[in-house]
């Protein structure tokens, strides 16, 4: 099969599904990345990130539709895709007993990197994720950024054209998370590379290009973080009270506008939050905690779409992720 053109998407799915037994994990997903992008998957778990993440990377097979990876179906030539792809995964996937040095040895080993490149390219990915130093040291004394950047530095060892990165700064703190990130915007630039990420942060999915809304297995919103807060009109304000359902009530009557509720907290869109603001305190007459007056974020976009927040939820179906680990390790058999 012919490499696709320059202007070719280097990942496209159409009409994507995933079913186990009568539960549909993924149902009808479409979409198109073009190269050089990074791309979020922004959702709660369980929305159906993950399993359209593994389709993508050979780890699972759709029950319908098509997926192509620079241009190869994943399901007709699995390898062929595999040796076009680097991935990260959700749950830790390095040998702790090794250094990470060793580590990368094996990567490169298992994806035929010549062997006169290869201790030029691993000195190379352990300088940029500032890793260097650390070389000779078992990972098992490694902090969790530490691991996740030496992942990133192992998912790229291959020269991939797309990183796959799933949920890749889960559990990290903030500090951690902005540095993992810097990382991945030096990479684009030095590698030329896409990145395909899931995530449920927000404030993460701020740093694609473009971004997926999916809910319940459906992409419920597709575009640029500027457009995609452009759906959600105004000014949001934010009101917390224990008593939010007479207060939903009461703003229906007084404004003939519809709140959003999520759990003590009700919100509203409308074009001038400050002048409204004083004129909700006079007409809500239940004891309010916390007023509040925003630009529209992701979280509004989200909610205003879904009916629903995303939580930080702890993810679960880590048993899972490490059976995937081991089948890619085994070269993919399913």
């Amino acid at each position: 099969m012919s490499a696709p053109s320059p202007t070719a998407p280097v990942v496209e799915t159409r009409g994507l599904v995933k079913s186990y037994g009568k539960i549909e994990a993924v149902r009808g997903i479409d979409l198109s990345v073009q190269p050089g992008e990074v791309f979020g998957f922004l959702g709660p778990n369980g929305a159906g990130k993950s399993t359209t993440i593994s389709i993508l990377c050979t780890l699972l097979r759709p029950t319908a539709g098509q997926a192509l990876v620079a241009g190869i179906d994943v399901t007709r030539q699995p390898g062929a895709v595999r040796s076009r792809i680097g991935l990260v995964f959700q749950d830790p996937s390095l040998d702790d007993q090794l250094t990470a040095r060793e580590n990368l040895e094996f990567h490169a080993f298992l994806y035929n990197v010549p062997r006169s490149e290869r201790r030029g390219r691993i000195d190379g990915v352990l300088e940029m994720v500032e890793l260097h130093e650390r070389a000779s040291s078992q990972v098992r004394t490694f902090s969790g950024g530490m691991k996740r950047r030496l992942e990133i530095a192992r998912g790229i060892l291959h020269y991939p054209q797309v990183l796959f990165l799933d949920e890749p700064t889960l559990g990290l703190d903030p500090q951690t998370r902005n540095h993992i990130w810097a990382y991945l915007h030096d990479l684009r630039k030095r590698e030329d590379i896409t990145l395909f990420m899931t995530t449920h942060y927000m404030d993460e999915a701020e740093y694609c290009d473009r971004i997926a809304i999916i809910d319940h297995g459906k992409i419920v919103a597709l575009g640029t973080p500027s457009e995609l807060k452009g759906l959600v009109g105004g000014d949001v304000v934010t009101v917390s009270t224990r008593e939010v359902g007479a207060a939903a009530d009461e703003i229906r009557r007084a404004f003939e506008l519809e709140p959003i509720v999520d759990g003590t907290s009700l919100r509203v869109e409308v074009d001038d939050g400050a002048g409204f603001v004083p004129r909700l305190m006079r007409e809500v007459t239940v004891p309010v905690s916390a007023v509040t007056l925003s630009r529209p974020s992701l979280d509004d976009v989200f909610l205003k779409l879904t009916g629903h927040a995303i939580r930080d939820e702890q993810v679960d179906g880590k048993d899972q992720m490490r059976a995937m680990v081991a089948m890619w390790r085994r070269g993919g058999r399913r």
